[in-house]
């Protein structure tokens, strides 16, 4: 396994990462969150990278796949009330 990660180049783990949040947020949709976008989810789930930097591949995946709904709602109320724009 070790050896496909170093196999891929950034494009290719980008666009992995892409189909992970399209994924995540298809998933919002179907309970109900229906204008969840792919980026809504990446912004939710980077923001507690910004100080540490990204994380190993594994723990990126568990962190966009083990998402929560709840997690997700609290994260996009705060950036309303912050006027954040993604």
């Amino acid at each position: 396994m070790e050896s496909f990660i170093e196999e891929m180049d950034a494009h290719e783990l980008e666009n992995a990462i892409e189909l992970l949040c399209c994924s995540k947020a298809e998933e919002l949709q179907l309970v109900g969150y229906q204008y969840v976008t792919s980026k809504d989810v990446w912004n939710c789930v980077s923001r507690k990278y910004e100080k540490q930097g990204i994380p190993p591949l594994h723990q990126l995946v568990n962190d966009i796949l083990s998402l929560k709904a709840t997690s997700f709602m609290n994260f996009m109320t705060v950036s309303a009330y912050r006027g954040s724009s993604f």
